[in-house]
């Protein structure tokens, strides 16, 4: 699998960790939207797109986002979790990776990609830019 087209989109306020949204397209078939670019305390790393967790309120069924006092239907106080689930690699989180790589060879492949299409983004090179100004893989 190749990864075809790379567009970065930056975020204003260099200041966050939020760096930047990337779009990915595989082989110009497949393509993953909001793959993000997050300054971390080792330095830059990609994570997946996700989605935050729900549960049902035991009175009316509604499903609530989790750590929710409330139901958002029926204003049931929810009961307390105290037990946080797990995710894929052990840790506790309230988020689930709508896609994500399923080997660490892949993961690593996908992140030098991104992370050098969102280098090549800031500092301006003149690489080759899609019709919306952000980089392609094909210059990476």
């Amino acid at each position: 699998m190749e990864i075809t087209e790379i567009r970065v989109f930056l975020k204003e306020g260099q200041d966050k960790k939020l760096k930047a949204y990337t779009t990915v397209t595989f082989d110009n078939a497949f393509v993953v939207r909001n793959i993000k670019v997050i300054q971390g305390s080792n330095g830059l790393f990609i994570a997946m797109p996700s989605r935050k967790m729900k549960s049902p309120c035991p009175k009316c069924g509604f499903k609530n986002e989790k750590g929710s006092k409330f139901c958002n239907h029926c204003a049931f106080a929810l009961p307390v979790v105290s037990v946080v689930p797990v995710d894929e690699t052990g840790e506790h989180s309230d988020h689930r990776d709508i896609a994500h790589p399923i080997t660490q060879q892949f993961r690593e492949y996908l992140q030098k990609k991104v992370l050098g299409a969102y280098k090549a983004e800031t500092e301006g090179q003149g690489q080759k830019t899609t019709p919306h100004g952000s980089a392609s893989a094909e210059n990476l």
